[in-house]
């Protein structure tokens, strides 16, 4: 996601997965803005060079970190034609919303570093925005060719709604839970 390619010795693994668990770990603790390159790594153990050798910006890096976090836990929902594609839309949605639960202060540092700086928004709305928005709307097509959605429903605007409302709610601090996904999935099918 960085965009670096570095030249010489292939980059040590273990030193970015270190300084991906101890940026995510400090953000916890501290917040986003609390949060130095030089905490980050005096914790992981490794040199100023060996983080900017993987990523830009600390932005870069924490959203490395949360997009791996959330194929975790938001993967993309599995297609085995066992269950309904609302109830794959609604465990999907709880899913990522207890995700958010965690890490919705970052999210929303992220969301607001990515204001201030159009190269980490493109990176942003790449990697982590838009998959997730193709992976709502890939559901949405699969519901309406099995005959679970109207066809006459556009499901590139109830992607667009679905992310509106719990983006809308994070960045908000309103309430993100199980019942919330119900209500949009509700919504989305009624």
């Amino acid at each position: 996601m960085s965009g670096k390619r570095p030249s010489g010795r292939p980059a040590n693994q273990d030193a970015s997965t270190a300084l991906k668990a101890v940026a995510l770990r400090l953000v916890r603790e501290l917040g986003y803005e609390k949060v130095s390159v030089s905490a980050i790594i005096e914790q992981a153990g490794v040199a100023r060079q060996t983080l900017y050798n993987r990523w830009n910006t600390k932005a870069d890096l924490v959203l490395e970190a949360v997009f791996e976090q959330t194929n975790t836990y938001a993967a993309e929902p599995s297609w085995d034609g066992a269950e309904d594609c609302r109830t794959l839309l609604e465990d999907f949605l709880i899913r990522i919303f207890e995700h958010l639960r965690i890490y919705g202060d970052t999210l929303r540092a992220l969301i607001a570093a990515s204001q201030q700086d159009a190269k980490f928004h493109k990176s942003f709305h790449a990697n982590f925005v838009l998959p997730r928005e193709q992976m709502i709307t890939a559901l949405l097509r699969r519901a309406q060719d099995r005959g679970e959605l109207s066809p006459g429903r556009s499901v590139e605007t109830l992607s667009t709604l679905i992310h509106g409302a719990f983006w809308y709610r994070l960045l908000n601090r309103g309430v993100l839970n199980a019942g919330f996904a119900k209500e949009i999935v509700a919504e989305t099918f009624a």
